[in-house]
Parts: C-alpha cells; sequence; structure tokens
C-alpha cells in the first residue's frame, strides 16, 4: 500500500510523460495526488534528465508558493485509470497583516552607533556618510529585544510593512550571533499578534517602485546592505535564506532582468530554482564564489559579502557618466566584477567629504525660499507622506542645523534632498 500521499505518475507509456516546463523535452513527471487521483499542476513534477536539467517542483513547494494548504482531506483513492488533469481548488485566502508604522518609525529613531552593533560595523567599514546611506535606503532598524539587536524591515513594493527579522551581529566582526543560541527572531511575533497573517516579501523590495536598474538577489540582508555600496548599479535584494527563493517572492520581479548570487554550496540549489522561475523574470545565476572559493571557504558556507569586504569599495567606484561606454545589455556589467578584482574601468573615489553639512544646510535654506513649495499631503517615499510640507522642512532644518555632522541624524538631511530633488523633477 502506498505511503505517500503525492508521488511521481507511474510509467504507462509516453502518455504519461509531459513537455519539461524547463527544459521543453518530453521527460517530464508529474506528481498525483494519490486521494484524488488529480495532477497537482501542469509545472508540478521532476524532468528524467536529471543530469542535463534537473527540473524538479515538488508539490509541497508548489503549495508554499500558492498558500495552499499542504494535507486538504480528500476521499476518492488513487487508482491509475482515474487521473484526471484538474487542479487543486485554492483555499481563501486570509487578509495580509502590516505591522504598525509607529513600530517601525521607533525602531529608526533608536538606531545608533552605540546601540546597534551591525550599525557599527557598517560605520568601521565604510564610514559615517556611506553607513548613514545605507541605513536610509534600507531603512535599517534597532530593536530592544537584544541588546545591540537590528531589524531588518520587509517592506513591499506597495510600502507596507510586512515584518521584520530581528538579528544581532558581532560589532566587530560582523557575523551573526549564533551562540549560547541562533539569535532571529521576528517583529510580529515578539509584538504577540497571535492572529498576525505573515506573507513575506523580498528584503528590499520597496528599491524596485522607482528604480529601473537589473537586479541582484541574494540569501542574507547583511549582503544585500553590504553588496549595494559595492555596485550601486544594481537593485540588491535578499530572501532571507537559501530555501526562501520561490515564486510568490518573485512575482515581484517579472520582466526584469536578475542575476542571482547564492552563497558557496547553493547554486546547484538556485540554479534548478531559476530554471523553475524563468516564467516570471530573465534569471542568470552566478557561480563566482564556486569557482573562486577553496575548500575551508566552501566548508564555511561563505557568500559575497565575505568576498567583497576583503577590498576597498573607493576601488570599486565607476567612472563619471560622461566617460562610461554605453551599456549595450545589462548582464554586460556583471563581467566587470567577475572575479572580484578592480579592473580597467574602475578608479579610486574620492575621499569622504568632512563630516559637515553647512553647504548642504545653505543651499537647502536657499532652495526652499526661493521655489514655490508643493500641495500637501506629499508622498515622499513608500513609506513616508508629508501632511505639512513648510512645517516638514522648518522642523527637518532645525535638526540638522542643531546636529551638523553628527551621523545618527544623517536621515533627516536626506529626506530634505530627497524633497528638493522631487521640487526640482517636478518645476515646470
Amino acid at each position: 500500500m502506498n505511503k505517500h500521499r503525492y508521488i511521481l505518475e507511474p510509467y504507462k507509456g509516453m502518455n504519461t510523460r509531459y513537455h519539461c516546463p524547463a527544459c521543453k523535452r518530453r521527460k517530464f513527471s508529474r506528481y498525483i495526488d494519490t486521494m484524488t487521483g488529480e495532477y497537482i499542476a501542469p509545472t508540478v513534477g521532476r524532468c528524467n534528465r536529471e543530469n542535463k536539467c534537473g527540473y524538479h517542483y515538488t508539490p509541497k513547494q508548489y503549495f508554499q508558493d500558492n498558500n495552499i494548504s499542504f494535507d486538504t482531506p480528500r476521499a476518492k483513492p488513487y487508482t491509475s485509470n482515474n487521473v484526471t488533469k484538474v487542479l487543486l481548488p485554492q483555499q481563501k485566502q486570509k487578509p495580509v497583516s502590516f505591522i504598525p508604522v509607529e513600530v517601525f518609525k521607533a525602531s529608526l529613531t533608536r538606531s545608533s552607533l552605540t546601540t546597534n552593533h551591525f550599525i557599527k560595523f557598517l560605520v568601521n567599514q565604510f564610514g559615517v556618510r556611506v553607513a548613514g546611506e545605507q541605513i536610509s535606503r534600507y531603512f535599517i532598524g534597532t530593536s530592544t529585544y537584544w541588546s545591540g539587536a537590528t531589524v531588518f524591515w520587509q517592506i513591499d513594493i506597495a510600502g507596507r510593512i510586512r515584518t521584520g527579522k530581528i538579528m544581532l551581529y558581532n560589532p566587530d566582526t560582523g557575523k551573526r550571533v549564533k551562540e549560547p543560541f541562533n539569535h532571529i527572531n521576528w517583529i510580529h511575533k515578539v509584538l504577540k499578534m497571535p492572529e498576525f497573517e505573515l506573507k513575506q516579501c523580498l528584503f528590499g523590495e520597496h528599491l524596485l517602485q522607482h528604480e529601473t536598474k537589473p537586479v541582484s538577489l541574494v540569501e542574507s540582508e547583511k549582503t544585500a546592505v553590504i553588496a549595494s555600496v559595492y555596485f550601486p548599479q544594481f537593485i540588491w535584494l535578499a530572501v532571507g535564506s537559501l530555501n526562501n527563493l520561490n515564486a510568490e517572492k518573485c512575482k515581484v520581479l517579472a520582466g526584469r532582468t536578475v542575476i542571482l548570487f547564492p552563497d558557496l554550496n547553493g547554486f546547484e540549489k538556485w540554479s534548478r530554482k531559476a530554471k523553475e522561475l524563468s516564467h516570471l523574470a530573465s534569471f542568470t545565476v552566478s557561480d563566482l564564489l564556486e569557482r573562486k572559493a577553496t575548500e575551508a571557504e566552501r566548508k564555511q558556507g561563505l557568500d559575497l559579502a565575505d568576498y567583497l569586504l576583503r577590498f576597498d569599495y573607493r576601488e570599486f567606484a565607476l567612472p563619471e557618466p560622461a566617460k562610461q561606454p554605453p551599456v549595450v545589455h545589462p548582464l554586460v556589467e556583471v563581467k566587470k566584477f567577475e572575479d572580484i578584482e578592480p579592473v580597467n574601468g574602475f578608479r579610486k573615489a574620492e575621499k569622504p567629504r568632512p563630516e559637515s553639512w553647512a553647504y548642504d544646510i545653505s543651499d537647502l535654506e536657499h532652495f526652499f525660499n526661493t521655489v514655490p513649495l508643493p500641495a500637501s499631503p506629499l508622498k515622499l517615499n513608500p513609506v513616508e507622506t508629508i501632511t505639512d510640507i513648510p512645517k516638514f522642512i522648518d522642523s527637518h532644518l532645525a535638526i540638522v542645523k542643531a546636529n551638523n555632522g553628527k551621523w545618527i541624524y544623517l536621515p533627516y538631511l536626506n529626506r530634505l534632498q530627497e524633497l528638493q530633488q522631487y521640487i526640482k523633477n517636478n518645476l515646470n
């Protein structure tokens, strides 16, 4: 008696083999629900060309990607004669829950060099200015759940806060704290929201709203933040772990050019996933780490950030726009960092300017005093709406003047400059 609920359809001739979604060869076996005799879906199955294709989309993965219960009760037993090509009915979904904006904002006001270990690591690696830019770009927050803990917020393309991952890092090495236990938790769990309906999105997904650059996808949030410093010509996003790359999260990437950078030992799995997701976007998998890794590094499971941090990010600065050759295709840029070595076309960046905002403040004051201000309210970015523009400008200018050069107040200067750029873009 068969013990498994879902099995690959037994071979009964070529009429039980189908065209593979990846390689298009008629070598594809579909999964069957033994309780109903139904196929799961046309893409759920395994290609028999394991070495040359390797496509394998399991029922469990399909149900997770489509929010379907894995063990819906059935009554009809399976026989080889009652197989029908009917999809499983999709269960009614509960409304997705979101984190209150007040909780999100509170985590940002707590962020500082002395209280957030990951931010301290970023400052030590890149300096205050660059670290501040990354904090603002990815909305890196601070949690009091553990002393020095970081919050990586998952903000979707519509600006809604799905959840936040709480993690603890060593401020000197930048490595996650895993002893005496793995320090990972979730905001919705810490807030004890039992009815919370979680539906995760990509970390950094909010960046897709206004940017059309090619996307680079990595496993960890930390790697996305660090790689973005070295290669800002890409939108760096993270899925959270090796097993979190799925169709549900990647729907938002439809039509884009996407480069996958799996951690060491994840190349084969993500190569198979790239084939499964090829109907959504143009996926390419980088084998950079696989080619460069030593046996010791492979055992450690190093990721792209571990390699990039061996180099000064200023060595990777791109030439001035006027000097750049025309880009024929977005993937051409990948060749510039295939070996993570400074190559022709890169130059050393200028040293960071002294931490004084006097010139910026003067420029902003002159600008806001000489241009007509748009009507309130104004949506500044996916998670911030200005309800009173004059009050917003006055309060932010007062803060940056009183704290000139103090990096923790850099987001206030950044928001003023963001408003300035918005007005410039919309001047008649």
